[in-house]
């Protein structure tokens, strides 16, 4: 309190200065008006003064009588010293020192006379009080004390009702309830009550309750009563005390509180005249109990749903029905109103949202409004705010409204005049309102419209400034969507409208922001309310009894009530249709078909539950063997091609869906992909196409269209047309296309670690299909600038984009198509006037302009090397050509235009049909009619220019830089095998572009090379194959043994069509075509020949096919077969030994692999329908020809030891086969057994396209040809009688001589080199052939030594050859013979030391189709005898005619080739080894590779036996070496003998051998 302390000289000066200096300060404190801070200074200094006296400082009369001289200053001085005592009363008290306590008494005292006492007693305590006289007793002074304060604030008073007059009531109440529509105030009448109150002594408290009970009957008068409330008192807590009361008396059961109350307890909140938290404490019930409730009711309904799903016993529903009873009696008991909903309503009727939030925030999410009630009084405030935005930018044309009038309350909601006005509070409303909005459709119906205003103004605006604010506001939608819009249409009842007008805001959005409110709406909503908990249930229970009675017949039915019941809850129902769907899916059509019925939006639903289910994490793609894709998502691929085709959905999203899969690198959806292009486009990829299919394939679009697939494809206009867009709006066609192409190898090494190989080929192949089925979708339905604009460069796909070649060049080959149809028709028009230039001229012209980027992009996809065999021109012509452009397919256009003819004929005799139906019908198939001729015409004519096209191009196809076969090897690996096994027309195509290139006389080209290429070993093509892959590869093969046994079967139509083509040269030049003459081409009889060895080598490969035991290579060696059985096999003894090996994996696998038994059952029964059509083999081709002299060779055709009499072929077979087939053969491992390693990898690299082949076997392989071709000619020109050939070919030989003499030098040095043990194995195989020739006479079987003998003379007649050319060719890579000598040195003595299984498999193999048939074919034996007689009787007959001295010649030359071969021999073995582990090839599968010296002496005796069956004049020398390499495994029962006895045949061989060599070359 001491603020102001006296100074001490005051107080040592008191009487001479001091006193004087206070009472001046006094006067100033007092003068001084600081609004009461005056008292607080002078109560300081007197609180001073005082306390100088009370510590003895001053003299107590001195003081006292300053203190009476104050007095005077201030009229309440009396009370502020009073004040001050009763401080210094309290310190003194608690002071220890008594004199202290004395002087203060002793001042108080003084001072009595002018301080009265009454302000003593009532500031000073009672004991002080005592001490100063003032009181008798203290303690008597506080018990009255006490007594007082009870009376006054305890005691309660009652008024005397006769005091309170009535009268005074009867009138406040009149005065109240007078009309006030006059000039009455509410100031007035507040007078009046006053003068009431005062006049009959009213009580104030019970007169504010009076008014209140008036305003509450008079609710209406709302500003008069408020306004005469808020003067009457301002104290907000007696108000709320009186309506406390007022809503306690309607808390008991059974009572309902009135409406009224309500709304003037919110009227006073609305106007802040009570505060709601004083209110809120004495409204029921407690929020405690609200929140009880609301999960007392979320427990029920998760309860109602769980029986609705559940089964439920008889026994159990009696006892539900009961206990549901108990709960109705219950609830009879009406519980009290919920007061607070009472008064939330009623703020919210008179707008009152503040406080109405402040309410609703206290209780659970939508608890409030799920009154029916409160929502609407929500629903009609939002009505009011939106009003005026919703009559500018929301109300549909032509609509009028209905009116609402604003409320007069100024405090209400602003309305919205702006988009960005419903942020302030209209949002937040419906948000409150979430799904109770179904109570009121038209505002549902508004708000959505409001949306689809603001979308609209969202997509057209495109200011920077108002980006942000756009996009809030959008965010703002999209919340209202998710938590009120689809909630609240869940709750309506079956309202189809409402769908339709939501679906008009919905497709404003872009797919993901629809399905992610789809998703939302599936997964959450129903979890989150009560209501919607139990409309889920119910959903699913009536799906269940619509789903389990839904059959074709009553679609119609079935289709209304799921119509009926999609409006609603879609996403329920559609997942329990798909969830039964992937169970059972025959249920597909009769869904699609009941679907008819559904809304816009329930479409784009489907669409999102198809893609969720096809995507659910939990379910497994594959089946649990691991080989096949799993049936449910099958069964959805199936159903999504035909809901997407039936019904306008939007695709965008499970494109989208199938794209980012493959993005993943996963490729099980693709089959959605294929089914949806499929039943929308109508186009089908199938490799089961009939022949007829396949022919109209290769027509115009009308003509696949009617016959080229398997359905009729109708009304696909323009299901196709909505693919279309939705590819080209979304920019998924090329990514889709790219995707499909990287993943197909994605495939195998990415996907397919884990999995089974027959899964992995079967995703590959679907892979493939849908990216040709795709590929062929947007060829056909992309406009010219759309595909052109999107698809990119050849160059850009396979180096930017990777793309594999194949898939590139299938990709750009529309585009090429449409480029040159464009320019052509340029240039007709440029030159209209001009007609000198023919049409065709300008075609090439267009084609010229067209290609020539195409032929500069192609030039980086390969290396530089690659360009040194094929021209770019040849490579891009090639594979931008189609078989539209190379054939019209007149008979499948005849075909369809008599089905035609057949259906109008029938349309017209048919009576049932009403006339205007069959005019129809018959102007439609006319107008078909004539569409196909017309397209059949303009084939024709584009035929022609791409034939004429092609007839000018051809001589700059191929280069004459290497030799034919690496030509032939390039054309193979990078354009036949790849195609062909593209697609089924593809594989047509190949066939069809070889025999085109053939006839086009195209220089370079060998047919003959090319046709050996194909058929010599398809072991490695077929084995590498998927199994469509092998259906197309099948059909590839089949196309070419047509032209082949065209050509066989007739003389003439061979001497047509080969005789004189370049093609079919027997001696290659590198030089290329110079005319040749007669000699060098290959006659009939000869190509007869040749053709029985290609069918044999498909039969050996077949053979070793079936018999590795191997699932891919059984099954795609079936489906191969069984596509080329038209023309194979025609031979009786090679079909026999196919017929036996079928019949073995028949037995085998009946009860292992049910599928291979299958497909080896089907095969059978046809081959057996077939075997009519089968001839022996003298009739397939001529077996005794007249020049038999030079025959190097004997040896036995057809496979093992079927029987069949043995085939001789004449020297100019052996020609052929040696020169056009030779690098094929060497490099399959036709020409000698020990070649086989080499044949392995060889066929790897050209059939799979996997690299070239080593530059220097290729130069070898040339040599082989050129120098055997001449052999060929000089031996056929040594027969009687000298024609100018035959000098030029003596002339021809003596260089050959020469040439011969220089590379014999080589030989012998490089035969130092040979170890010891090839020496041996020579002379063991002469040896081993003499005893072959003396054993001949009994019959025995010696054919497989003698094939070796063959065998070697071949070899070292073609290493001589090979060995002269050499030098002319320039090799690119010349090769040391020393050096290879070395080489093969070490691998002869692996050879000579192998082991007894690989040994074994040598045996196996070189008798391979033979064992397993033998005993089947026993009695062709003596045939064979009689046969192998004449054979040796012609062959006498034909030496007479050979001369003594040629005899001694062809002696010498044959020894330096052998002595040559024997080089070769290490050269080759040493290469296969290489090669083998380069590529992996399996051992057994290689053992072919040891010499033939290896074989057991028994095997020997077998060979021999053999020997005497086949013709001592056997002559087909690439027949047998082919047989000896198929790669069997399968074990002889002489391979254990063989094995232990080989090394003693290595030394005694050796000898024989040489023997019988001398002797068979004095016998020929």
């Amino acid at each position: 309190m001491a603020t102001l302390i006296l100074p001490s000289e005051w107080i040592k000066n008191w009487e001479k200065s001091g006193k004087h200096e206070f009472v001046q300060l006094c006067k100033e404190l007092t003068e001084k008006t600081d609004h009461g801070s005056e008292i607080r200074d002078i109560q300081a200094a007197l609180y001073e003064l005082c306390w100088q006296v009370v510590q003895g400082n001053l003299k107590l009369d001195l003081v006292a009588s300053v203190l009476g001289d104050m007095m005077e200053l201030r009229d309440d001085m009396p009370s502020i010293l009073a004040d001050v005592f009763s401080i210094l009363d309290l310190e003194t008290g608690a002071l220890e020192e008594k004199n202290k306590r004395d002087h203060y008494t002793q001042l108080v005292g003084a001072c009595l006379f002018f301080v009265p006492e009454a302000i003593l007693k009532e500031r000073l305590d009672p004991e002080t009080l005592e001490s100063l006289g003032l009181i008798k007793q203290a303690l008597q002074f506080n018990q009255k004390i006490v007594k007082i304060k009870t009376k006054l604030f305890y005691k309660q008073q009652k008024f005397n009702l006769l005091r309170e007059e009535n009268e005074g009531y009867a009138k406040l109440i009149t005065e109240l309830g007078q009309d006030l529509s006059g000039n009455i105030t509410s100031h007035l009448v507040l007078e009046s009550i006053k003068s009431l109150i005062g006049c009959f002594n009213l009580d104030p408290n019970r007169v504010l309750d009076i008014i209140l009970e008036v305003y509450e009957s008079r609710s209406d008068q709302d500003e008069f009563f408020l306004s005469l409330i808020k003067s009457y008192m301002c104290e907000p807590l007696t108000l709320c005390h009186i309506l406390g009361f007022k809503f306690k008396f309607y808390q008991e059961p059974n009572e309902e509180t009135p409406k009224s109350l309500y709304h003037i307890a919110a009227a006073l909140l609305h106007h802040n005249l009570i505060e709601l938290e004083d209110l809120y404490v004495h409204l029921m019930p407690l929020d405690a109990n609200i929140v009880e409730e609301h999960k007392r009711d979320i427990s029920e309904a998760k309860q109602i749903a769980r029986k609705l799903v559940m089964v439920v016993l008889p026994s159990e529903k009696s006892e539900d029905k009961e206990k549901d009873k108990e709960k109705e009696e219950e609830k009879n008991e009406k519980p009290p109103d919920n007061q607070k909903l009472g008064l939330l309503e009623a703020l919210l009727r008179i707008g009152d949202w503040h406080h109405a939030q402040s309410i609703m925030d206290q209780m659970p999410s939508f608890y409030a409004s799920s009154h029916k009630a409160i929502a609407l009084a929500l629903c009609q405030l939002v009505h009011l705010t939106v009003e005026p935005l919703y009559r500018r930018a929301g109300l549909p044309k032509g609509a009028r409204g209905r009116v609402l009038h604003p409320l007069r309350n100024k405090r209400a909601p602003r309305p919205a005049e702006s988009f960005e006005d419903l942020r302030r509070d209209t949002f937040s409303m419906l948000g409150y309102l979430g799904p109770h909005l179904s109570h009121d459709p038209i505002l549902f119906a508004k708000i959505v419209r409001l949306g689809k205003a603001f979308m609209k103004e969202h997509q057209n605006d495109g200011r920077a400034d108002v980006k942000d604010k756009m996009d809030t506001l959008l965010s703002c939608f999209l919340s209202i969507a998710d938590q009120v819009l689809l909630p609240s249409l869940s709750l309506m009842e079956c309202n189809a409208c409402m769908s339709e007008e939501l679906w008009g805001l919905f497709k404003l959005f872009p797919y993901q922001h629809r399905y992610r409110l789809y998703g939302q709406w599936k997964n959450e909503t129903y979890s989150s309310h009560p209501l919607l908990v139990k409309v889920k249930a119910q959903t699913v229970e009536r799906a269940k009894y619509i789903m389990k009675r839904l059959t074709k017949e009553n679609v119609k039915q079935s289709g209304r009530q799921i119509g009926k019941l999609s409006h609603s809850n879609p996403t329920i129902l559609f997942d329990y249709m798909l969830s039964q769907i992937q169970w059972y899916d025959n249920l597909i059509v009769p869904v699609v078909d009941s679907l008819k019925y559904l809304t816009s939006l329930n479409y784009d639903v489907l669409a999102y539950c198809i893609i969720e289910a096809l995507a659910n994490p939990e379910k497994e793609k594959m089946k649990h063997d691991d080989t096949t894709i799993s049936s449910w998502l099958q069964s959805l691929a199936s159903l999504c091609g035909a809901v997407f085709r039936k019904y306008p959905i939007e695709l965008a999203g499970l494109l989208q869906y199938v794209t980012n899969q493959l993005k993943a690198g996963k490729s099980f959806d693709l089959l959605i992909l294929k089914e949806v292009v499929q039943k929308m486009a109508g186009i089908e990829i199938t490799d089961e196409m009939t022949s007829e299919q396949l022919e109209a394939m290769t027509g115009g679009e009308q003509l696949k269209a009617e016959g080229g697939y398997f359905g009729q494809i109708r009304n696909t206009k323009k299901s196709s047309q909505r693919l279309k867009d939705v590819l080209l709006d979304h920019e998924l066609a090329l990514p889709l296309c790219l995707l499909m192409a990287q993943q197909r190898n994605g495939v195998v090494f990415l996907e397919g670690g884990e999995k089974h190989l027959k899964l992995v080929g079967h995703l590959y192949d679907q892979c493939h299909d849908t990216l040709v089925q795709f590929g062929g979708f947007l060829a056909s339905n992309l406009s010219t600038e759309d595909y052109i604009k999107r698809v990119p460069s050849i160059d850009i796909l396979c180096n930017q984009f990777h793309t594999p070649h194949d898939a590139a060049f299938f990709l750009s080959r529309p585009m090429y198509a449409h480029q040159i149809l464009s320019k052509y028709d340029e240039l007709k028009k440029a030159e209209k006037g001009n007609r000198q230039q023919p049409k065709v001229h300008k075609y090439v012209a267009a084609c010229e302009q067209v290609m020539t980027p195409v032929h500069e992009a192609v030039v980086s996809l390969h290396p530089a090397r690659v360009w040194d065999d094929l021209r770019p021109q040849f490579y891009a012509t090639f594979w931008s050509l189609t078989m539209y452009d190379l054939a019209v397919p007149h008979a499948a256009y005849e075909r369809e235009v008599n089905k035609l003819k057949v259906q109008i004929k029938a349309i017209e005799e048919n009576p049932e049909i009403p006339m205007n139906k069959k005019k129809k019908e018959k102007e439609r198939c006319t107008a078909l009619q004539e569409k196909l001729q017309e397209e059949e015409k303009k084939q024709l004519e584009h035929v022609q220019r791409v034939l004429h096209r092609l007839k000018l191009e051809k001589d700059n196809w191929l280069l004459a830089k290497s030799t034919k076969n690496e030509t032939i090897t390039k054309f193979l690996q990078l354009c036949l095998f790849p195609r062909c096994i593209f697609s089924s027309i593809d594989a047509v195509y190949c066939a069809r572009f070889v025999e085109l290139v053939h006839q086009q006389k195209t220089p370079n080209f060998c047919t003959l090379l090319c046709y050996d290429r194909v058929f010599s070993a398809i072991i490695y093509t077929v084995a590498s194959c998927t199994e469509n892959e092998s259906h197309r590869y099948g059909r590839f093969l089949c196309c070419m043994l047509e032209t082949v046994t065209r050509w066989h079967s007739d003389r003439a139509v061979y001497e047509k069509e080969c005789v004189n083509y370049p093609g079919f040269l027997t001696i290659f030049r590198a030089t290329g075509f110079d005319g040749g003459n007669k000699a060098d081409q290959l006659d009939y009889e000869n190509f007869r020949h040749v053709v029985h060895k290609w069918h044999y080598m498909l039969t050996k490969a077949s053979v070793h096919c079936l018999e590795t035991g191997d699932y891919t290579h059984i099954r795609n060696i079936l489906i191969v077969l069984t596509k080329i059985l038209p023309c194979y096999p025609k031979v009786l003894n090679l079909g026999q030994a196919l017929e036996c090996r079928v019949h073995k994996i028949c037995l085998e696998e009946k009860d292992k692999r049910p599928d291979l038994y299958a497909l080896a059952m089907g095969y059978s029964g046809r081959l057996k329908s077939q075997k009519v059509h089968m001839v022996p083999e003298n009739e397939f081709h001529h077996k005794e020809q007249p020049a038999r002299s030079a025959t190097p060779a004997n040896q036995q055709n057809g496979p093992g030891s079927t029987g069949k009499p043995a085939t001789s072929t004449s020297k100019t077979e052996e020609g052929t086969s040696e020169d056009c087939d030779r690098g094929k053969d060497k490099s399959q491992g036709t020409t000698k057994p020990v070649n086989k390693a080499n044949s392995a990898a060889a066929k790897l690299t050209t059939s799979n396209g996997n690299g070239a082949l080593n530059s220097t076997k290729a130069v070898k392989e040339r040599d082989d040809k050129e120098k055997s071709g001449k052999e060929k000619k000089e031996k056929k020109d040594k027969t009687p009688g000298s024609t100018p050939e035959t000098k030029a070919e003596n002339r021809r030989e003596k260089q050959r001589d020469e040439r011969a003499g220089k590379e014999e030098r080589a030989v012998r040095e490089g035969k130092e080199k040979t170890p010891k043990a090839d020496r041996e194995k020579l002379k063991a195989e002469e040896k081993s052939s003499k005893d072959d020739k003396a054993k001949a006479g009994n019959g025995e079987p010696v054919e497989p030594s003698r094939d070796r003998d063959a065998i070697k003379e071949s070899k070292s007649k073609e290493k001589g050859d090979r060995s002269t050319v050499a030098g002319s060719l320039k090799s690119p890579v010349p090769r040391s013979e020393s050096a290879e000598s070395e080489r093969d040195h070490k691998r002869r003595k692996l050879d000579s030391h192998s082991s007894p299984s690989h040994s074994s498999s040598v045996k196996d193999n070189s008798n391979e189709p033979k064992e397993s048939t033998s005993k089947h074919h026993v009695n062709y034996n003596s045939v064979a005898r009689s046969k192998s007689r004449e054979r040796e009787m012609e062959k006498k007959e034909s030496d007479n005619t050979q001369g003594r001295s040629k005899e001694k010649k062809e002696e010498k030359d044959r020894k330096d080739r052998k002595r040559d071969h024997a080089v070769s021999d290490r050269e080759t073995s040493q290469e296969s080894k290489r090669k083998k582990d380069e590529n992996g090839t399996n051992s057994s599968k290689n053992s072919k590779s040891t010499s033939p010296s290896c074989d057991s002496p028994l095997l020997a005796e077998k060979e021999k036996s053999k020997r005497s069956k086949s013709s001592s004049k056997e002559k087909a020398e690439s027949v047998k070496p082919e047989r000896t390499s198929s790669g069997g495994k399968k074990e002889s029962r002489h391979d254990k003998e063989k094995s232990e006895k080989k090394e003693k045949r290595d030394s005694s061989g050796g000898k024989e051998e040489k023997k019988h060599h001398k002797s068979s070359d004095k016998h020929r």
